[in-house]
């Protein structure tokens, strides 16, 4: 009867190579100007929705008015697809997009 013994499997590191992740970058939610929504529902809405003082979101208001469009609000992409729902139950032209 033969008998073979081994020696324990040494520890070998394995690398493996380095991941680029691309994190989740910032989306925006932006809101577009358009020719129907009077700019104090506009402001409502900013306010009602988001939270913002008046302040906020008539300058927010004034940027979609003057130059055709303002981003209202930042962040993952999944919230920012629940904002651009919202600004469009309120009939307000809005789309998000990856932050540049």
């Amino acid at each position: 009867m033969v008998v073979r013994v081994s020696a324990a499997p040494v520890d070998q590191q394995v690398h493996e190579p380095d991941l680029v992740v691309d994190p989740d970058v910032p989306w925006i939610t932006l809101v577009w100007n358009d020719p129907v929504n009077l700019m104090s529902y506009v402001t409502w809405v900013f306010q009602t929705h988001f939270g913002y003082t008046e302040q906020h979101a008539t300058k927010l208001m004034m940027d979609v008015h003057t130059k055709g469009r303002a981003v209202v609000s930042t962040g993952p992409k999944e919230q920012m697809e629940l904002d651009t729902e919202a600004m469009q139950r309120y009939g307000l032209w809005a789309t998000y997009q990856k932050d540049d």
